[in-house]
């Protein structure tokens, strides 16, 4: 799919939906939350404005009820959003086939947007659009961590696992793994993990509060 390469890894979020105006705000909100989970506030402005048009676009222009699908990734400085839906009609800026208000929509979109595109599959389509993030010091923390695991993924060969598993699930199992380690390590050195899991915990939510 055109935006970014996805050799490296990513942090992802998929957010099925109903096309119903009352889904709108409840996907907003989801995608806020997980914005704020991965460290990137700043960008929670806009990406409401996107998931707001996108979702809009599949009930007005789709089918009001139909199955569609936001998904998140977010990687190093760009954000991707996609609204993935089972119809293959391409939306344009200027058709006989899209409305003013579906232009107007659009052009929301590549204003916001550092890139945009569509992409039809054998099922449907996917409408696709990327927000530049920049590094806080919370985004530094999630990439430092997804380094880590990839990292740890490669030392371990976890890229060759039988069934070619997708490479988030592969990432988050190089994760428990590298946490169970760690605990390991905690222990061989004198420690309680369970204590040492408690330190963590309180750490980590101390941060997210502040946040």
């Amino acid at each position: 799919m055109p935006g970014y390469e996805r050799s490296e890894p990513q942090l992802r979020c998929v957010l099925p939906f109903e096309a119903v105006p009352a889904e709108v705000s409840l996907l907003r909100k989801a995608a806020a939350k997980q914005l704020s989970q991965w460290g990137v506030s700043a960008a929670t402005e806009e990406t409401e404005l996107l998931v707001t048009e996108l979702a809009t676009n599949v009930f007005k222009h789709v089918g009001e009820g139909v199955s569609a699908t936001l998904i998140l990734e977010w990687r190093g400085e760009r954000l991707r959003l996609e609204v993935h839906d089972k119809s293959q009609v391409v939306p344009e800026t200027k058709s006989t086939g899209c409305d003013e208000e579906c232009g107007r929509g659009l052009h929301l979109l590549a204003s916001l947007a550092v890139d945009w595109g569509t992409v039809l599959s054998a099922t449907g389509k996917a409408v696709w659009c990327e927000l530049r993030v920049g590094r806080g010091g919370d985004c530094l923390r999630i990439a430092r961590a997804v380094d880590a695991i990839a990292d740890y993924q490669r030392s371990r060969r976890a890229a060759d696992v039988p069934g070619r598993r997708l490479a988030a699930a592969v990432l988050e199992e190089s994760a428990i793994e590298l946490i169970s380690d760690l605990l390991h390590w905690t222990a061989a050195r004198g420690h309680d993990p369970d204590d040492f899991l408690d330190r963590v915990q309180t750490r980590y939510e101390k941060e997210v509060g502040a946040a």
